[in-house]
C-alpha cells in the first residue's frame, strides 16, 4: 500500500457521521446560497480569533485578492511578499492589477526575512504581505514596526497557519486582514474549496460582502462597484463549523505527530528538521525537512511504497508566467536553494502511528544507503 503525505480518508472515517449530518443540515434548511450555515460559520470563526468580521468566500485565493482589494491595492500599487509560496499568492496579487515585489526568506525556518522589507519599499508600496508558510507565523511584531512606520497595510496570507500561534496570540490577527484557504488539505480543511478574510475594520468587512457579491449590498441587482462572484458554500460552511469545533484538536495531532519525527529521525545531522522558533506554536500544516541530495532521496523511497512531495519545487519567480516581474534566477538566493533541497514527510492529525514508524524507519536506512 502506498505512503502518501495527506490522506483524508482516516478522519474520514472518524467524521463520517458528523460531515453526512452537516450535508442533510444544509439539504433541509431551505436555503442553499448565503444562508444560516455561512452566516453561523463567519460568525464563529471570528469568534474563534476574537475579530469582529468574518466574511466567507468561495477560496483562499479569491480571499487574498478580495482582501487586497478591499484595503484599497490595485493598479500601479505595489505589495512585497515572498517567493517561497504557493503561486496562488502572487496571483491574487496580480489579479489586483497590483506588482509584486519580492523578499528573500531566512533559511532557518523559510519565513519572510523581515529584514530586506525596508529596503524593498517604495513611494507606490500600498501592503505587506507575509506568508505564515508551513504552519508558522512570520516575525509580526518587526513586521508591524516597518508597516506602521511607512504607512502600509498588513495582509497576512494564513492559508497555512490555522490555529497557529506567536506570543499567544492567533495567526490571523496581526494584520489590518488575514486570508484563509479550506482546502481540503489545510489545517482547517473542507470537503472542497473555501476561504475566509478576518479583519477588525468595519469598512474593509463591508468593501469585501460587496465585492464578493458581485459589487452589489443590500439590493439584489444594483451593483455598486463591479464585484466578483465569490460566496462560500453552504455545505462548505456547515461542515467547516462542525470542524473549527475540532481545530485545536487537530493542531495538537499535528504537533503529536511532528513530535514523533524529531523522536526518530532528530540524531540524523544531515536530515534538518522544522523546529519552532521562540514564542511560536507551529502547527505544522507540511512537514518539511531538507537534504542537499533531496531528488535522490525520494526516488529511492518510492520502492518502499512511499511518495512524498515537495512544497515548493519551483519559486514564483522563477515561473514563466512571472517572468514579467523582471526578477532573475540568482536574486533570491535563500529561496533558490531551499526550493532544490525541501520536501515534504507525511503530515496529517490521523496519520497512523504504523504509517509514520514504516516513513521514519525507511527514510534512515535510505539515508544510511547514501
Amino acid at each position: 500500500m502506498t505512503t502518501y503525505v495527506w490522506d483524508y480518508l482516516p478522519e474520514y472515517a472518524s467524521e463520517r457521521d458528523d460531515i453526512l449530518d452537516a450535508v442533510s443540515t444544509v439539504f433541509a434548511s431551505g436555503k442553499l446560497v448565503l444562508g444560516t450555515s455561512v452566516l453561523g460559520f463567519e460568525k464563529e470563526f471570528a469568534a474563534y480569533h476574537a475579530l469582529a468580521h468574518c466574511t466567507g468566500v468561495d477560496n483562499g485565493t479569491n480571499a487574498l485578492k478580495l482582501a487586497l482589494q478591499a484595503l484599497g491595492v490595485g493598479p500601479g500599487d505595489e505589495v512585497i511578499t515572498v517567493s517561497n509560496t504557493a503561486a496562488p499568492t502572487v496571483v491574487a496579487i496580480e489579479g489586483t492589477g497590483a506588482r509584486t515585489v519580492f523578499t528573500d526568506v531566512r533559511e532557518d525556518d523559510f519565513l519572510m526575512d523581515v529584514s530586506q522589507v525596508e529596503a524593498a519599499i517604495t513611494p507606490r508600496t500600498k501592503a505587506l504581505l507575509p506568508v505564515h508558510l508551513y504552519g508558522q507565523v512570520a516575525d509580526m511584531a518587526a513586521l508591524t514596526e516597518i508597516a506602521d512606520r511607512h504607512g502600509l497595510k498588513i495582509l497576512e496570507d494564513c492559508a497555512q497557519a490555522h490555529g497557529a500561534r506567536q506570543n499567544g496570540r492567533v495567526a490571523g490577527t496581526f494584520g489590518h486582514a488575514s486570508a484563509f484557504s479550506f482546502y481540503p488539505t489545510k489545517v482547517l480543511g473542507a470537503y472542497g474549496d473555501g476561504g475566509a478574510v478576518l479583519t477588525d475594520d468595519a469598512d474593509v468587512d463591508a468593501a469585501l460582502r460587496r465585492l464578493r457579491y458581485y459589487g452589489m449590498e443590500k439590493t439584489y441587482y444594483v451593483v455598486q462597484t463591479p464585484g466578483h462572484n465569490s460566496r462560500l458554500d453552504e455545505v462548505q460552511a456547515e461542515i467547516l463549523r462542525r470542524k473549527l469545533t475540532r481545530l485545536d484538536a487537530y493542531t495538537a495531532g499535528r504537533r503529536e505527530v511532528a513530535r514523533r519525527y524529531e523522536e526518530g529521525l532528530g540524531d540524523l545531522t544531515d536530515l534538518v528538521l522544522p523546529r519552532p522558533n521562540p514564542g511560536n506554536t507551529h502547527v505544522h500544516y507540511v512537514y518539511v525537512v531538507r537534504h542537499p541530495r533531496r531528488d535522490e532521496i525520494i526516488e529511492r523511497l518510492k520502492p518502499y511504497g512511499i511518495e512524498l512531495n515537495i512544497s515548493y519545487p519551483w519559486p514564483v519567480h522563477t515561473m514563466t508566467g512571472f517572468a514579467h516581474l523582471g526578477v532573475p534566477v540568482g536574486a533570491l538566493p535563500v529561496t533558490e536553494r531551499l526550493a532544490g533541497e525541501i520536501f515534504s514527510l507525511p503530515m496529517y492529525p490521523s496519520l497512523p502511528v504504523e504509517t509514520q514508524d514504516k516513513v521514519i524507519s525507511a527514510l534512515r536506512e535510505v539515508l544510511r544507503g547514501l
